[in-house]
């Protein structure tokens, strides 16, 4: 039975940047930016029976006509349970966020999961654009 709370001061900081370090969007991250993230974000944790955080997600926001799902992660041993997709849900459902305009997101793998959820390729890609740090984009190169 899986638990899922947005107390902040539940998260396992720890535990969340050594997730984060080891995925292929933040590869290596330092656990202040993480720290940083996490105090900027609404936080949202999955807890097995005994309160041991099994899942984590992040909602940046202006609670108003824009948000950014990010970071979603389950721990590997608990997996295809349905634990990050409960996890978005819960942010979609959640009264701040029902009525968002516009939730956006990036995933390399994980396409079916968010689909399930309403979520949908670019309608107009020609009108997104991002700027990356150079450290970033080298980072990122790496990963490849």
């Amino acid at each position: 039975m899986i638990a899922l709370d947005d107390d902040a001061a539940r998260i396992d900081i720890a535990r969340v940047h050594g997730w984060l370090a080891s995925s292929y969007w933040s590869p290596g991250i330092e656990r202040s930016l993480v720290e940083r993230a996490v105090a900027g974000s609404h936080c949202l944790g999955a807890y097995d029976e005994e309160a041991e955080q099994r899942g984590f997600a992040r909602m940046i926001t202006d609670r108003a006509t824009f948000a950014w799902l990010a970071d979603v992660w389950v721990d590997e041993g608990w997996r295809g349970q349905g634990i990050g997709r409960a996890m978005v849900r819960w942010f979609l459902d959640h009264p701040d966020y029902a009525n968002i305009r516009r939730v956006g997101l990036v995933t390399a793998d994980a396409h079916g999961v968010y689909a399930a959820l309403g979520f949908t390729p670019l309608l107009r890609p020609e009108r997104y654009m991002e700027r990356l740090s150079p450290a970033f984009a080298a980072l990122l190169d790496q990963a490849r």
